[in-house]
């Protein structure tokens, strides 16, 4: 199987690089920009968090690292045996405010690749998108 990249498009969001970066830290709070009609029987804890995702099964993603206000990165399991990465770029603008990069990679055989790549860019947009609307950011877990 070979690694495919997925990229989201830059958001320009309402907060700053480090509100962000503490808002995502805690898994918890990647809820706020999960549409509900996307994912079955949530479970979700500080650090790890399963759904279920109907017609792909289950996915488990854990936070895996972090460099303070640049990057969070996921770690997860799809399929039952597919690897993914799920990171998130911040960086600032000159009005201070955050931009951000959602990026996905995963070991997908071609058919895979070409049956998820569709889903998986439609829910990198979705993630940026709801980010770009939220306002919540000092509103922890």
């Amino acid at each position: 199987m070979a690694l495919s990249s997925f990229e989201s498009r830059k958001g320009s969001l309402s907060c700053t690089p480090s509100e962000i970066f503490d808002f995502v830290t805690d898994i918890r709070n990647l809820r706020q920009f999960v549409p509900d009609n996307v994912v079955e029987d949530l479970v979700i804890e500080a650090d790890t968090c399963s759904f279920r995702v109907p017609a792909m099964g289950t996915v488990s993603i854990s936070l895996s690292g972090k460099e303070p206000v640049n990057q969070v990165v996921y770690s997860g399991t799809a399929l039952q045996s597919n690897d993914f990465s799920l990171v998130l770029d911040i960086n600032g603008n000159s009005d201070g405010k955050a931009e951000a990069l959602v990026k996905l990679a995963a070991n997908l055989n071609p058919i895979l690749r070409m049956m998820a790549s569709g889903p998986i860019s439609d829910l990198l947009e979705k993630l940026v998108s709801e980010m770009e609307k939220f306002r919540g950011w000092q509103q922890k877990q």
